[in-house]
């Protein structure tokens, strides 16, 4: 059996994804804070039975994480966005794409989440490479390219061959939260660890990053909860 959807009864009904892992040891549950995405998790030769009964058990747990995670939200005209920190007015827009304008998002009707999406990927870019360059020089040291992902589980990475990636709902975000997560990633250009070393070198580009730090963990999941994708 490969990956399957089960329904968990009860009001209202939970989609719960029964995943198999060759990796996997025993049954794990996980509730995706800023998807609502509840994931079953069990060893490839267990039964499906045993793993119905282990999710049952824990119906209550699951509900629990569930009303504790983020409702999601969409860009709609009339409605408000958060933008460099700060809840935008959305207002109707003539032309194709969004613009930021006198502190309104001006959004054109029709498939507004991607439209959105990309003033929002323009602007995280725009930002992230003017930070990422800021701290780099401060540190002495070259990247090589700068990528935009809708990522999950992480707001940025740098690889080994220095090339640096963002999430770009960092935008969302303020803009000294998203300073702190580019000196971040900067930092491993000196340091490829989370070391003290590695923290001394944050320090020195960001001072003071742990309230920064603190807010992503506080509100991440409320930007992740935004949705973007295209409507029918």
């Amino acid at each position: 059996m490969g990956n399957e959807i089960h329904i968990l009864g009860g009001e209202p009904p939970v989609e719960v994804l029964l995943k198999r892992s060759r990796r996997a040891r025993r049954f794990t549950l996980r509730v995706s804070r800023s998807s609502g995405q509840v994931t079953l998790s069990m060893p490839h030769g267990a039964r499906q039975a045993e793993a119905l009964a282990f999710l049952d058990a824990r119906e209550g747990w699951v509900r629990k994480h569930l009303a504790a995670s983020p409702a999601p939200a969409r860009p709609e005209i009339g409605g408000v966005i958060p933008v460099e920190g700060r809840m935008r007015q959305i207002v109707p827009g003539t032309g194709r794409s969004a613009r930021l304008i006198e502190g309104r998002v001006e959004l054109p009707e029709g498939q507004e989440g991607p439209r959105m999406a990309a003033l929002l990927k323009q602007m995280a870019r725009d930002r992230l490479v003017d930070r990422s360059r800021f701290h780099a020089d401060r540190l002495g040291r070259s990247f090589g390219r700068i990528t935009l992902r809708d990522t999950r589980s992480r707001w940025g990475s740098c690889s080994s061959k220095g090339d640096l990636m963002y999430c770009w709902r960092l935008i969302m975000a303020p803009p000294a939260v998203l300073d702190y997560v580019a000196a971040h990633e900067v930092a491993h250009l000196a340091e490829m660890n989370h070391s003290p070393a590695f923290w001394a070198v944050c320090e020195r580009l960001c001072p003071g990053y742990q309230p920064h730090r603190d807010w992503l963990r506080r509100n991440g999941a409320e930007l992740l909860a935004w949705r973007f994708d295209r409507l029918p």
